[in-house]
Parts: C-alpha cells; sequence; structure tokens
C-alpha cells in the first residue's frame, strides 16, 4: 500500500496535464509578418548594387547627359557626442525630354594622389523645404519634368580622412524617368 501511495498522491502528485496550444497566435504573427515583407517588395525601390563600378566609379546612365549638376555647396554639422556629418548640396537640371523619376549617383572622394578614397552609391534626394530645417524627399515624390531645376542634398555620416578636400566627383549612374 505504501508502493501505490509513493506512485501517486502525496508524495508524489500527478504531473499537471498540459493545455494544447493554439496556433491562432502564430498564425495571426506569420500573417502580418507576410503581409508586411509583400508591402516592402511592392513599394521597395530598386536595390542599388552594393559597390557598382568595381574599383572605380560605374558608367553614367545614357540619360546622365541631359541631367546638368551645378552649384555645389558643401558644408558639415556635428552632434553633441561628436559626430560629424558632411552634406553637399546642388542645383539639377534636366535638359532632356522626359520627367526623372529617380536619380541615382555615385560620390568620389579623391585622396591626395588623386586615387577614389572613397566611394559612395546613393539615391540622389531633392530639398522640399529649408524652413525650419531643411527636409528632403525622393525624386519619386517630387519628379523633375523636361526643363526643371530642383535642388539636391546628398548627406554622409563619414568621409575618408585621406580626402584631398576638394569637392568630390559626382556622377549619375542610374535614372528613372517617363
Amino acid at each position: 500500500m505504501a508502493d501505490e501511495a509513493n506512485k501517486t498522491g502525496f508524495l508524489r502528485p500527478e504531473p499537471p496535464s498540459r493545455e494544447p496550444r493554439s496556433l491562432l497566435p502564430w498564425a495571426i504573427a506569420g500573417t502580418v509578418v507576410g503581409l508586411a515583407l509583400a508591402v516592402l517588395l511592392i513599394t521597395g525601390r530598386r536595390p542599388v548594387p552594393s559597390n557598382p563600378g568595381g574599383a572605380g566609379l560605374a558608367p553614367p546612365d545614357p540619360y546622365a547627359k541631359y541631367l546638368t549638376i551645378s552649384n555645389i555647396r558643401m558644408s558639415e554639422s556635428s552632434t553633441i557626442i561628436g559626430a560629424k556629418q558632411t552634406y553637399i548640396d546642388g542645383d539639377i537640371a534636366n535638359t532632356g525630354s522626359k520627367t526623372v523619376t529617380g536619380i541615382t549617383v555615385q560620390v568620389a572622394w579623391h585622396d591626395y594622389t588623386n586615387q577614389i578614397g572613397q566611394k559612395n552609391t546613393m539615391p540622389l534626394m531633392l530639398i522640399r523645404t529649408r524652413e525650419p530645417s531643411i527636409d528632403i524627399e525622393p525624386v519619386s515624390t517630387a519628379p523633375i519634368g523636361p526643363g526643371q531645376t530642383r535642388e539636391f542634398h546628398l548627406i554622409f555620416d563619414h568621409v575618408t580622412q585621406d580626402w584631398n578636400q576638394q569637392y568630390p566627383e559626382i556622377r549619375v549612374i542610374a535614372v528613372e524617368g517617363k
């Protein structure tokens, strides 16, 4: 009888029964993640290759000859924690016949031997407003029509220490338009 009491009862309680787990929360979470990924894929832009052009710059887009970059200005700012950002502002004019809805540029920072010390590939961002601070938008939000000139703003979180302190080379390597 003592042996039976040790199997279940006071000294050895019955193991708790597990409630079956519902798969509904996992199904809902999976659906939400799937929808989020679908939205990103549908609305996302074409990914820019990580290093187009290899060690040099990528070739210019054929329509780049109709996009004139001028009035280049550079500035820097520092944060309280000592981080520094470098900015390039300028004007871009569309002298061609199509409306431009996207521009990808490569910016080459040359070193003191005139070799490329740093290369950045990024979408060109247009200035929407300047007050109270600079607000930027992609070209797709405000396409550049034939004959129009728009201001642009590029932001760099890091510039190589070997930079020769001259204006970097800016090349239009991809143009989207209609």
